[in-house]
């Protein structure tokens, strides 16, 4: 049997002679820190859903993270993160860790819909079940070929989303009732720019082989994305990509990029469906933004297009693939509208869940699903910023993009914000010039904001080397010049600049 068929027949029989009500096993997705659900007896929805815990987090994360069993008598909000259980009505959770040759491969629980007492028998008797799930789904998993495509599917699939100052992002991928391997992805990446870039896209066809070109596609876009600005330069590139290697196969695509500022986005779709935008506490939107034809679609498109977006404090954009909206019994439209009506702008986890538990719920898809939240977090003034960055030349690019973000909420202009950068990106530039050697090192940059100025300090911990080459030292005359104060301290403990700037200054 399949994994999925073979835990399902496993679960019905552990749920019978435990008398319980559900019986799930959760296994770890490929990056190790989130247990995604996998089969269920009595509880099919949240496989339907792609329902994932973050391990050390709720009832099944706790078991992971600790791997002892773990008996609960109180299911609610506090007390699991998974808002299916206390949908469902389960009232009490027994539960145990998947573990084969000593690794962890997930979680197995069981719950009754009554106030029932799960003791020590019940807990062994799930414990030498669990063993047998375990070795079981290990055998499947790494003895077949179509645990192979399915293994090769979820390393594919990002497993963390990256953390960026200021933004709050989720995901979910949940494979159709009609099994196997599709050609739905979600990916998200940084560039050396300090531009964020999202995408989401699905391959038509199912199998090994569409799973194959969409591994194409994710990589081709990170490669173009190193050297465009623009994402419709990028999808045309993509476009030429498939046309030539991939000549018999089609994909939607939606390829978004954010400014380091995080105060816009520019976006071009390729026959993908348009994310929903979601500003802080009003209606959600569907944009009007010109869809142009998939990428291996048809004839050469004409010129693709990029359309810009501001995005405020707040604001939510979600991306989505066609099976969540589209179903046999009703239009697309109506979907879209479900859709739209479901969401707003809040903490991106929460926003995944509901909309999954919303329009998937217990209603089965042929079609996979996948969902991409990125919220941009509203902006609360903070009186300070504090970096901690390896000493490299990829590091200015990511002061750069806190600056961006931090400065405007502290009330600097765009002149300030011009001269801070240079400041800041000349003392770190320096840094990474003289501060270490061939092992490196790291720096801290350390700003606060108070009485309408700026003060701080740039510091490393390395010594300093003179500088290579003749008629240098410019840049920190240029500091001099653009900061009301500045001083430069060499000790046995590293440099330490020492800067302050009057808010509101001409230079």
């Amino acid at each position: 049997m399949e994994v999925e068929r073979l835990l399902e027949e496993i679960l019905e029989r552990i749920r019978e002679l435990l008398a319980a009500d559900t019986a799930t096993v959760l296994l770890l997705d490929s990056g190790a820190h989130h247990l995604v659900t996998r089969a269920s007896a009595g509880m099919k929805e949240a496989v339907r859903q792609g329902a994932r815990v973050r391990v050390g987090e709720g009832f099944a994360g706790r078991i992971a993270a600790t791997r002892e069993s773990l008996v609960l008598h109180d299911v609610n909000e506090t007390t699991v993160v998974n808002p299916i259980l206390w949908h469902r009505g389960i009232r009490s959770l027994a539960g145990v860790p998947l573990i084969a040759d000593g690794e962890l491969l997930g979680v197995l629980h069981v719950g009754a819909l009554s106030t029932r007492t799960f003791d020590d028998t019940d807990v062994e008797f799930l414990r030498v079940a669990g063993d047998r799930v375990a070795m079981a789904t290990r055998n499947r998993m790494t003895g077949s070929g179509q645990a192979a495509a399915l293994s090769l599917q979820r390393t594919l699939l990002p497993g963390t989303l990256p953390e960026i100052s200021g933004l709050d992002m989720a995901a979910r991928y949940a494979p159709g009732e009609a099994g196997g391997v599709s050609g739905d992805w979600y990916d998200v990446f940084k560039l050396p720019s300090g531009w964020l870039c999202g995408t989401m896209g699905d391959v038509v066809g199912r199998g090994l082989d569409a799973a194959t070109v969409m591994a194409r596609l994710r990589t081709a876009i990170r490669a173009y994305a190193l050297d465009s600005a623009d994402p419709a330069e990028v999808l045309t590139k993509l476009d030429r990509h498939i046309r030539h290697f991939e000549p018999t196969m089609m994909a939607t695509v939606a390829y978004a990029m954010w400014e380091p500022s995080l105060c816009r986005i520019h976006l071009s779709l390729a026959g993908h469906l348009t994310p929903v935008i979601a500003p802080d506490a009003e209606p959600a939107e569907l944009p009007d933004i010109p869809v142009d034809p998939p990428v291996g679609a048809g004839t050469v498109p004409r010129p693709r297009r990029t359309t810009t977006i501001d995005i405020a404090p707040g604001t939510t954009v979600l991306f989505y693939t066609d099976g969540l909206v589209e179903r046999r019994h009703r239009p697309l439209d109506e979907g879209l509208a479900l859709l739209r009506g479901i969401v707003r702008s809040g903490p991106a986890e929460s926003l995944c869940s509901d909309v999954m538990l919303q329009l998937v719920g217990t209603d089965p898809t042929d079609d996979d699903v996948a969902l991409l939240a990125v919220r941009r977090r509203p902006e609360a003034a903070q009186p300070e910023l504090t970096l901690t960055l390896e000493a490299v030349p990829e590091s200015l690019a990511e002061v750069r993009a806190a600056l961006r973000r931090w400065l405007p909420t502290v009330g600097a202009t765009d002149d300030d914000l011009d001269d801070l950068l240079v400041i800041i990106g000349e003392a770190g530039a320096n840094v990474i010039e003289h501060a270490y050697g061939p092992a490196g090192g790291q720096f801290q940059v350390h700003l606060a904001a108070s009485d309408g100025r700026i003060e701080g300090t740039v510091r490393d911990q390395g010594n300093w080397r003179a500088a290579r080459g003749t008629n240098r030292g410019r840049g920190t005359q240029l500091m001099q010049q653009l900061s009301d104060d500045l001083h430069i301290d060499h000790d046995n403990g590293g440099t330490t600049v020492q800067l302050r700037r009057s808010l509101g200054r001409r230079s």
